[in-house]
């Protein structure tokens, strides 16, 4: 059996044999196509993927988003897959998963489940199929030829199918093909950009009736009314003390009712560009598996986050406490590798996907500076650390992230077999860009979730043109090896990817159209008067609209694919607990926490529209990159997705 093997080709032509009733033959005509079933291993359920391969339907991972969210009523869709997925409460891989009823290992699989068909056999026939596999024995299967049979295939070995059509008159129609998986293994390193920040696989249910926070150093009159968490049954006046049941430690329903992540620790969603973009390479090529180990996180920067460990954004997760750090990336990416080399030497990452930097020189103090106008709130996220200047991050994108990325290349080559090329960077998108590259103005449309936010038009433009000028073109020459950058030779050559940042040009923060959501259009105003000043109506009903605050969609489709403060509170409203203890608000009432409400649930940050686009652009040079390095043949690519399933929640 085994020097059949060495005879096999990728797809034989069909044979026609003679049958023991007839000595005529069938037409020469028909062939054996195959594809793997289940193929994004992520997935514990195959009828998910399923699902979101059918909303692709031939199209880009944008028109897919948007099947998606308008067929979810912009309710989004990975809510329904948060408890699905081989990770565990933590948002971290598992080492084995069940997956349709069967325990794989996750990072090597033993074997893949593959559905086989023989195309342009005769109507009514029977098919007999016989798959023979090194060291396994011969499986045989009966089926009309009209149904799809199915064989379990060894890991990195072929089998060899024949089939025999049998029709009625005794005739029969044999063909015969090769069958060998190939399965990628992909990693996904970086910043809260990579993580999928500000897109909560689960968005937080909001109530119509108001929660108090307090101003920064205020004893009596600087309090004000925002939605309160919904369900949630403790005090929402700011009359608490700490150690009450509304105590930001306490752990109460208030922490039960938050946004749930694939990671909350991370802030790790399924929304990322880089699942996406991982998700599609599956989707659109039927003859591999993907693995993919999701690592990136949240403030992440290259040294305190991708080599050292750095705190977790939230301490609570899915079925209990999260731990308070998250490991580093770059070791978490190098155990895994070592894993699937002890079952199969001298593995390597097919690709990795990659964007850091971005916290590096300060994004989230240059977002502050921006928006939190001379108040007491700004002193205090002065005091913190929390705010920086365009000088200040200068300094350290030219003196400290050069060599930053030298450490961080280093690092990651052995990874890719000394390809780095199969490092796909993916940069960042003008996050303050309207009506075709001006930049969005200033005022309060859009933030004014919190009374001190008040955008700075001055100090926005001259933050946009150091984010395009400077920061942008320097982290293309550092990931691509120009301008004098601490690179050895062309090998060191990461695949960089900016061809998004065109279409988010004119999708900034401030873009607004009247094709826009109606509560968005209704309830976060231009003027920036969304929310009730008045305490006395603001605790019964905080927005200045008629409408309820659970009418907002954080995933319908919209104008700017960059999250606004509000949007942030509307769809996360993160609350702190991941904090050092310098920064952790007293109570959940907190002035700091207030502040921190509206910013780190992913304000400034792409929304899931945005995330899809940039996979798009992912996608195209990492399907290049494969194909040049031979993980998966050209002509394997099928850029038409599965056939829409009756009863999909994705059918338009």
């Amino acid at each position: 059996m085994m020097r059949r093997f060495f005879f096999v080709v990728a797809a034989l032509s069909a044979v026609v044999v003679s049958g023991a009733a007839s000595a005529q033959t069938a037409a020469n005509s028909g062939a054996i196509t195959w594809e793997v079933k289940s193929r994004f291993r992520l997935f514990r359920d195959e009828s998910d993927f399923v699902r979101l391969a059918a909303a692709h339907r031939g199209g880009s991972i944008l028109d897919a988003e948007r099947r998606l969210a308008a067929a979810t009523g912009g309710r989004g869709w990975a809510r329904l897959l948060l408890n699905r997925l081989c990770v565990d409460a933590a948002g971290v891989t598992t080492r084995t998963c069940d997956r349709d009823g069967v325990r794989e290992p996750y990072l090597v699989p033993s074997d893949h489940r593959v559905g086989v068909k023989f195309s342009g056999a005769p109507q009514g026939a029977t098919c007999i199929w016989s798959f023979e596999q090194v060291e396994r024995e011969t499986q045989r299967v009966e089926k009309p030829c009209s149904e799809e049979a199915q064989v379990r295939v060894a890991y990195g070995a072929p089998a060899f199918a024949t089939v025999d059509a049998t029709r009625a008159d005794g005739t029969a129609q044999r063909a015969q093909a090769e069958i060998l998986v190939r399965d990628l293994l992909i990693a996904g390193l970086g910043d809260s950009i990579a993580s999928g920040e500000g897109n909560p696989d689960r968005p937080i249910a909001l109530d119509d009736t108001g929660f108090c926070f307090r101003r920064a150093f205020s004893t009596t009159g600087g309090e004000y009314y925002r939605p309160s968490r919904s369900g949630f049954k403790g005090n929402r006046t700011c009359e608490t003390t700490p150690g009450s049941p509304a105590s930001a430690t306490s752990a109460n329903e208030w922490f039960r009712m938050g946004a749930g992540w694939m990671s909350n620790a991370c802030h790790r969603s399924l929304y990322s560009y880089q699942l996406r973009a991982a998700l599609a390479l599956a989707i659109e090529n039927q003859h591999v598996s993907v693995t993919f180990v999701p690592l990136a996180c949240t403030g992440a920067e290259i040294e305190k986050g991708l080599f050292a460990s750095r705190r977790s954004r939230e301490a609570t997760c899915r079925g209990g406490s999260c731990p308070t750090t998250v490991p580093a990336q770059v070791p978490q990416a190098a155990a895994a590798l070592e894993a699937a080399r002890k079952l199969v030497p001298g593995r390597n990452f097919d690709l990795i996907f990659l964007t850091v930097g971005a916290n590096d020189i300060y994004f989230s103090e240059l977002v502050a500076n921006v928006m939190v106008e001379s108040t007491r709130e700004r002193a205090l996220l002065e005091s913190g650390g929390s705010i920086a200047s365009l000088d200040e991050s200068r300094a350290v994108l030219t003196r400290q992230l050069p060599s930053a990325f030298a450490k961080l290349r280093a690092a990651l080559k052995p990874m890719v077999g000394g390809r780095m090329d199969r490092v796909v960077y993916t940069s960042y998108a003008n996050p303050a860009l309207d009506r075709g590259g001006v930049p969005c103005g200033g005022g309060r449309a859009g933030v004014d979730i919190h009374p001190s936010f008040n955008i700075n038009g001055d100090l926005l433009r001259q933050t946009s043109a150091y984010v395009e000028r400077e920061f942008l073109p320097r982290i293309k020459a550092l990931a691509t090896c120009q301008g004098g950058t601490l690179c050895r030779d062309e090998s060191d050559r990461m695949t960089f990817v900016d061809s998004h940042q065109d279409l988010f040009r004119d999708r900034g923060f401030c873009a607004r159209s009247e094709q826009d959501p109606d509560f968005d259009r209704a309830c976060f105003r231009a003027q920036g008067n969304s929310f009730h000043e008045s305490l006395r109506e603001g605790i019964e009903s905080p927005l200045t609209c008629n409408a309820s605050a659970r009418d907002f969609r954080p995933y319908a489709s919209r104008a700017r694919w960059i999250r606004t403060a509000n949007d942030s509170y509307f769809a996360a409203m993160t609350f702190p607990d991941g904090f050092p203890s310098t920064m952790q608000p007293a109570d959940i009432h907190d002035a700091l926490w207030g502040v921190l409400s509206a910013v780190y649930g992913g304000a400034i940050h792409p929304t899931a529209e945005g995330h899809a686009a940039m996979a798009d652009a992912a996608l195209t040079m990492a399907r290049d990159v494969l194909i040049e390095n031979g993980s998966m043949p050209a002509g394997d690519i099928q850029r038409s997705a599965l056939p829409l399933p009756e009863g999909s929640p994705a059918r338009e």
